[in-house]
């Protein structure tokens, strides 16, 4: 089986025809598609039909599905989150500011997988940010001040039950099924420059979305550095902005973009189905 790649023509993303995703993939196909997905970071196919558990099995074969330490999950499938917006849903847009998944974690996950099933004719774009190009085309003097730094990440900003998505939220009326907790005041430290193992690359990791502070920097100093390193990884030059189709699947490396979502599609429902792919090591 030949896979046809066409480049998204930005910094990161690329859309390859010629393959199932509901059939049986041989290894070498397997093999190439990982390649494509490291080379591209973020790859799309578009014109898929699969199920939850045919979505389980394709992640499957790039690694472990992860955990979702706070989505709910769908009735008879645990390892497959909802995103969710219902037509008359008044809530804020979820994760409409670039992160990287779960990147609070001790391990944070290697890729995430989505699948379009309800998808809106307007509106609900995907932003990808390539944080490999942000690095390398990092000015000296902020270079200087992050090479060595190390980040602490937390998801209390969303998800603890003070958080944007807490409890008070959940009164709104929000249709994806997302559950607050304690635990999401844990801190975990990573590197901010981390050094992809599979490729050798290296990049900025995660964001103000995850990120509290900087060891050894105080709050004041984290929180303006935050905000200037937020404004050099958001830089058109490195996004592309990813247009979904019904029945399409997307699946991006966490180790090397951050995504945000878009709204403007409202009175429409939308639903996209995800699993999280869990990493071997940071």
């Amino acid at each position: 089986m030949s896979l046809t790649v066409q480049p998204s023509g930005a910094s990161c993303g690329a859309t390859i025809i010629g393959v199932q995703l509901n059939q049986s993939l041989s290894d070498d196909l397997i093999a190439e598609i990982r390649a494509r997905w490291l080379e591209y970071k973020v790859i799309a196919f578009p014109g898929q039909q699969l199920t939850p558990a045919q979505l389980v099995g394709f992640s499957e074969q790039f690694g472990e599905i992860g955990e979702d330490p706070f989505f709910g999950h769908i009735d008879e499938h645990p390892q497959v989150a909802a995103i969710q917006r219902n037509a008359d849903e008044t809530t804020s847009i979820f994760a409409e500011f670039f992160h990287s998944d779960w990147s609070f974690m001790p391990v944070p996950p290697a890729a995430t997988a989505l699948y379009g099933i309800t998808i809106p004719p307007v509106g609900g774009d995907t932003l990808f940010a390539d944080q490999v190009a942000a690095y390398e085309q990092m000015p000296d003097d902020l270079r200087g001040r992050v090479e060595d730094l190390t980040a602490i990440h937390s998801a209390a900003l969303g998800y603890a039950p003070d958080g944007a998505y807490g409890d008070a939220d959940q009164k709104q009326g929000r249709s994806m099924k997302i559950l607050p907790s304690e635990r999401a005041l844990e801190t975990c430290e990573h590197p901010l420059v981390r050094t992809h193992h599979e490729t050798g690359k290296r990049a900025l990791f995660s964001s103000a979305a995850y990120i509290k502070g900087f060891v050894g920097l105080d709050k004041e100093e984290s929180d303006a550095l935050l905000m200037e390193l937020y404004a050099h990884q958001s830089q058109p030059e490195f996004v592309y902005a990813h247009r979904w189709q019904p029945g399409m699947l997307v699946m991006w490396d966490n180790r090397s973009v951050l995504h945000a979502a878009t709204g403007g599609y409202d009175g429409y429902d939308r639903l996209l189905h995800r699993t999280t792919i869990s990493d071997t090591q940071f």
